[in-house]
């Protein structure tokens, strides 16, 4: 059984930061590419961010410069860093990782239960 646990959402004026965290646990043999995704009311979910496991990232056209992916392989943990945040970036954030749970199974993508983030005017 795997879990994805993200924390650090919450409410924050425009121009503000928050940092979101996403912790993976249990029977786990691999981490692969993570990502953070958002879902705004009505809307899509979309990617946010990437990381592989390896450490390259890519960002969506409207994060870029503003938000930072990273991780920690140690600690099974992946982070996103959203600075200068606009009241277009609320939504509900997600975190995805692909995860490997014995040597001889496939990297499978779980999803964490979401966090939101809502940004003030």
């Amino acid at each position: 059984q795997v879990q994805l646990v993200e924390s650090g959402g919450g409410l924050v004026q425009a121009g503000g930061s928050l940092r979101l965290s996403c912790q993976a646990s249990g029977s786990i043999f691999r981490i692969g590419t993570m990502g953070w995704y958002r879902q705004a009311p009505g809307k899509e979910r979309e990617l946010v961010a990437g990381i592989t496991s390896g450490g390259s990232t890519n960002y969506a056209d409207s994060v870029k410069g503003r938000f930072t992916i990273s991780r920690d392989n140690t600690k099974n943990t992946m982070y996103l860093q959203m600075n200068s945040l606009k009241p277009e970036d609320t939504a509900v954030y997600y975190c995805n990782a692909k995860i490997q749970t014995e040597a001889w199974n496939s990297l499978y993508p779980y999803w964490g239960q979401g966090t939101q983030v809502t940004v003030s005017s």
